[in-house]
């Protein structure tokens, strides 16, 4: 399967990490950037220290600056740093801010940030399969199967007709049994059950509906960005554009704001 692996890396995945990566820088710009635990923003500490000398002379006599760079969080920097780093890189970042400042990652963003912004920043910290136990807990029954790469051929065999039956057979679509299907098989079963041609048409149908009509369906968008963006995403991109009309983007563009939407956009990268 090593072609699959090539393929998949080369087409589909929209968020490649760092190719020179070291997590200790990271995850020191991290705690810089963020209020209360590392000072001033890591863009303007350097300036802010140079400015702070405790007794500069005038032709009044002698005053003190106390200039700083403004406190709060730079959520910037931490789209900056976690929407362009692999989850594995992520993870490293987590170890090493743990390691040099005794904080815990995932809580110290999660003091820092709210919203749908830290549903999302929090939702790419999480190691993929824990991160779909979590999301998909009430719905899945049972284990990944692709432990020992081992594929059941009467399992695949039901899995493609529910796959039928919940889709193409009905009006309209039986979405916990893709979600079930699609999201606690390995790619080698998919494979099996021949269900990758309708892969990528299911995702993109999935994120135009969080977001067609009045409101955004936050969740449904989150989990589809964050968990495809290491596998797929840019081959969901190129079948959204042709089923809709429009890139992935511009509607994330339409219906979103803020440091939400800069962090959405860095995830799905260039889909013009």
């Amino acid at each position: 399967m090593a072609w699959w692996k090539a393929w998949v890396e080369q087409e589909g995945v929209s968020v490649k990490g760092s190719p020179h990566f070291n997590p200790d820088p990271d995850a020191e710009t991290l705690y810089k950037a963020m209020k209360g635990i590392g000072g001033a923003s890591p863009l303007l500490g350097h300036h802010a220290a140079a400015i702070s000398s405790p007794a500069l002379s005038s032709p009044w006599g002698k005053w003190e600056c106390s200039c700083h760079a403004p406190a709060g969080t730079n959520e910037q920097v931490i789209i900056d740093v976690l929407t362009k780093r692999s989850n594995a890189q992520r993870q490293q970042i987590a170890k090493s801010f743990k390691a040099q400042f005794g904080k815990d990652l995932i809580e110290t963003l999660k003091s820092e940030l709210s919203g749908k912004f830290e549903r999302l920043i929090i939702a790419l910290m999480y190691p993929p399969y824990r991160y779909e136990a979590k999301e998909l807990y009430d719905a899945m029954k049972g284990s990944r199967d692709d432990l020992s790469g081992y594929v059941d051929p009467g399992l695949a065999l039901q899995d493609a007709q529910d796959l039928y039956a919940a889709g193409e057979k009905i009006c309209g679509t039986d979405e916990m049994k893709f979600i079930t299907i699609l999201c606690t098989r390995s790619a080698t079963h998919l494979m099996r059950v021949k269900c990758t041609r309708n892969l990528h048409s299911y995702f993109a149908e999935r994120l135009h509906y969080a977001m067609k009509g009045a409101g955004t369906l936050d969740g449904t968008l989150i989990r589809n960005i964050v968990s495809r963006s290491e596998i797929d995403l840019n081959l969901i991109k190129n079948q959204f554009k042709k089923m809709y009309g429009k890139t992935l983007s511009t509607m994330i563009m339409e219906d979103t704001s803020g440091d939400y939407k800069n962090a959405l956009l860095n995830l799905v990268g260039s889909d013009l």
